[in-house]
């Protein structure tokens, strides 16, 4: 694809200027499998089909059955689920340019009548669309984008058939392999699927993946999981408020089948679960005659259905329809429908247990999708076949780079340097590059002096005093005052008012909390946004058992927060870009999850505010949860840019904008939207001034692995790549620059690489600059002594936005409209003065 963006005629992906060459060769596998396309010709047909449902499944069913009818027509066409049919013959259509059909399809017990039409679309010759790739021949982003789409159905169809669907996954209920999370979830393991181009042909990419997924049980014994009710004693007492509330959370949007209707298992989705019982709720029961009369849930089904007597009619109902054709079904005569994935929130133990089951070494990783591609059998595919596709079973071999990490310069007498070893280094004998001076501060201790005694917080205090010293960031004595408010998010406000009136000149409050409580939102919201003072908290657990480890980790923080420099890249190795004024940027949007449908989704941005870069300043806005886009780009950057002038006194050369990103679909869209935006803050600032803007998207939820060839280049017992793993040809876009970078040392699981592609480009970069300052960028990050898995600027854009999560700690979003919504939280990321201008994010 020639970089044409498709969205706006004069904005175009660059294409790769060259290939890398810095670093040391390794040799790689990847879980790309090679798809062999031997001229195949594909027919597109539109599918319309009357009345529409909008149900991907239903459709299938629907088209399916017209397909296996009428096999003389169709043979083993293939369907998506939306509007696309793809033949390897043409269907003959006399002098009509449509084809339809009717057919009658039961539903939920009822026969409806649909029609369904098919149009002549395009002819893909999926052969031609190979020989270009392998050319490295400009594409029309049309006929790309069809192929791929044409490629990836037929890929898809076997597995459809076989499996539970959900986007490009697939999962099987084998219940053996299931593994329980508690509260009516669980643990389901599949694979994942796509199709991607790269630069010599197109590529099946095959991951393991596992999902929470919710029970299908009963209802009833849905109930008393998620409630973790066991006796038959604590079963036949009815719900609290309490657990009605936690139970129709969980049930909300849950899809139902009833049982009391015989073989007729009809479906609903839950709306909502009553406040009263089988026994008290009443509907209004409309007669023959056109009379009606209240009537309670239990006597409707006493009278109904007598031979099923209700035996939980003390529990509540589950209603399914909403005005005016309200339904209330009592809960035992429901199932959870089977393979509902889970959108809600996971509680901590849940996350900790799905951390726990999923993690698997690279090697064990590697062998598990290899053995998944032979028992898939895609050689005896009848649809491949159809389309005289194959797919190699063998995973493709690659070269790599392994780059050289950058060199870190420490501060105090010594002005240490360190060279990391696989991406880490130890602080040890280091003082920071610039030390704070911290004069006055104050703990507060909200666990119980039972548990976190004032005896432990001295020697806890003493410790963090003397390692922050031989770090050079000095405490001038101890902590003003020591207290024990009560753990209840209401005291917090007028406490840490007291404290800031009380102690003048206050620079750091430390909170030592019990573990994961409410509280931590609230101090976070008013140290941030109210009163303008550096919080930072610690566990108990690590107040009385302080570890060396976690107290100088807490030193790093503190030293950031309060406008210390923790270490820098030594300046005769940072790239050449930094010879002229430049701002690193690093932007993020985060989505409030389905299930918090009123969360407005939060837009981050920060930008570096000096030379090395180590210092950050932020910006944060609220906005509509339905843009993926950042609305207010233009007035973020103009304040970032603002900032940085007022501190070095320069205006930036050059921009370099490294975005995080959802899902590589729609970057047209999204750069047309944002590069536009950032030109129109810098012609705000002076008509004239146009710095070269350098916009890099940052993709890390995407299923590409890197794997060792030979077992001496593995890291560790996890046998991940080494940081530095560079791979910018074989497995990436045939003509856009485009690169793989695994810059972190993996120690759990397999290492994830981070795909950065370069969406504009007015510095024009080489492959070696931009791949070496993406990894420099890596070893900043000023909480740990360790390189991360992305850039530092995109890793605390990602902390902006997660933060001003707190900040919305007290706007109710359940009674207030969306623009008011919105409104009240605009005003509550709004950062006090002396937070905005540090990094109160760290």
């Amino acid at each position: 694809m020639a970089g044409n963006t498709g969205y706006f005629p004069s904005l175009m992906f660059p294409r790769r200027p060259d290939f890398g060459s810095d670093g040391s060769e390794i040799f790689l596998q990847s879980n790309l499998f090679p798809i062999i396309l031997n001229n195949a010709v594909v027919f597109h047909y539109k599918v319309m089909i009357i009345p529409d449902r909008k149900i991907k499944q239903l459709n299938r069913d629907i088209v399916n059955c017209i397909i296996q009818t009428y096999k003389n027509i169709f043979g083993n066409a293939v369907y998506d689920g939306r509007g696309n049919l793809y033949l390897r013959n043409p269907v003959h259509m006399q002098d009509s340019l449509n084809l339809e059909f009717y057919t009658i399809f039961p539903i939920d017990g009822k026969n409806e009548c649909f029609t369904v039409t098919f149009r002549f679309i395009a002819q893909l010759n999926l052969g031609i669309f190979n020989d270009l790739l392998n050319s490295f021949s400009s594409i029309h982003p049309y006929f790309f984008a069809q192929c791929i789409r044409a490629l990836s159905v037929i890929l898809r169809k076997s597995p459809t058939l076989k499996y539970i669907s959900i986007g490009r996954s697939f999962f099987s209920p084998c219940y053996d392999d299931n593994v329980a999370l508690g509260e009516g979830r669980e643990i389901w393991f599949g694979y994942f699927q796509d199709t991607l181009p790269s630069q010599w042909k197109m590529m099946l990419n095959v991951d393991i993946v596992a999902s929470p997924f919710h029970k299908s049980l009963p209802v009833v014994e849905f109930l008393w999981e998620v409630l973790g009710k066991q006796s038959r004693k604590e079963k036949m007492k009815p719900l609290t408020d309490t657990e009605r509330q936690k139970f129709a959370k969980e049930m909300k949007g849950l899809k139902v089948e009833v049982t009391h209707c015989g073989t007729m298992r009809r479906r609903y989705k839950v709306l909502n679960v009553t406040k009263h019982s089988v026994r008290n709720q009443v509907f209004e029961m409309k007669l023959m005659n056109g009379s009606s009369f209240e009537c309670t849930v239990e006597q409707y089904f006493l009278d109904r259905y007598k031979q099923q007597p209700l035996m939980y009619s003390h529990l509540p109902c589950l209603q399914v329809g909403a005005q005016p054709r309200v339904i209330y079904l009592p809960l035992e005569v429901c199932n959870v429908v089977q393979g509902q994935k889970c959108l809600k929130k996971l509680t901590d133990h849940q996350t900790n247990a799905m951390i726990e089951a999923t993690a698997c070494s690279a090697p064990d990783r590697k062998n598990d999708i290899t053995e998944l591609v032979y028992q898939n059998a895609l050689y005896e595919d009848p649809f491949l076949r159809e389309f005289n596709v194959n797919v190699s079973t063998n995973m493709i071999e690659l070269k790599g780079r392994k780059l050289l990490p950058p060199c870190i310069k420490y501060g105090g007498k010594k002005q240490t340097q360190v060279l990391p070893n696989n991406g880490v280094w130890d602080m040890r004998d280091k003082q920071f590059h610039y030390g704070v001076h911290i004069n006055v501060w104050t703990i507060v201790c909200f666990d119980s002096p039972s548990n976190c005694s004032l005896a432990s917080i001295r020697n806890f205090s003493k410790l963090l005093r003397k390692l922050s010293s031989d770090a050079g960031m000095t405490f001038s004595k101890e902590a003003r005052h020591i207290t024990f408010p009560l753990l209840d998010v209401k005291r917090v406000e007028p406490m840490l008012y007291q404290l800031k009136e009380s102690i003048s000149e206050l620079q750091l409050i430390l909170v030592i909390l019990p573990g994961k409580t409410k509280v931590y939102a609230e101090i976070k919201r008013m140290g941030d946004t109210v009163l303008g003072i550096a919080t930072q908290c610690v566990k108990a657990i690590n107040v009385v058992k302080p570890r060396t480890q976690k107290v100088s980790s807490l030193c790093l923080k503190i030293n950031v927060k309060l406008g210390g420099v923790n270490n820098i890249l030594l300046p005769r190795i940072r790239p050449k870009v930094f010879n002229e004024p430049i701002i690193i940027l690093g932007a993020d949007i985060i989505h409030s999850l389905k299930s918090e449908n009123r969360r407005p989704s939060v837009a981050s941005l920060v930008g570096s505010m000096d030379a090395h870069p180590s210092r950050y300043a932020s910006s944060v806005r609220v906005q509509s949860r339905k843009k993926q886009y950042i609305q207010d780009m233009s007035m973020m950057l103009k304040e970032l840019m603002i900032k940085f002038y007022q501190i070095t006194h320069f205006k930036p050369v050059r921009i370099v904008l490294y975005r995080n990103i959802m899902t590589e679909n729609g970057l047209d869209r999204l750069l047309a939207q944002e590069l536009l935006a950032m030109r129109h803050a810098c012609i705000m600032l002076e008509p004239e001034y146009k710095p070269g803007i350098t916009y890099i998207a940052l993709h890390k939820r995407h299923h590409t692995r890197l794997f060792c060839v030979n077992k001496e280049d593995e890291l560790g017992t996890s046998g991940n790549v080494p940081p530095g793993t560079t791979v910018d040809s074989g497995i990436t876009h045939p003509t856009n620059f485009d690169f793989f970078l695994c810059s972190h040392p993996g120690v759990q699981g397999t290492s994830r690489p981070c795909h950065y592609l370069v969406l504009w480009d007015d510095n024009k970069f080489k492959s070696d600059e931009l791949q070496r300052l993406t990894y420099q960028l890596c070893y900043t990050y000023a909480r740990c002594t360790r390189a991360v898995s992305m850039p530092a600027p995109a890793y605390y854009a990602h902390l902006v936005a997660f933060r001003s999560r707190f900040h919305f700690n007290d706007v109710d979003m359940e009674r207030e409209s969306e623009d008011s919504v919105l409104n009240s939280l605009a005003n509550a990321v709004k950062l006090h003065k002396n937070a905005n201008d540090g990094m109160y994010f760290a």
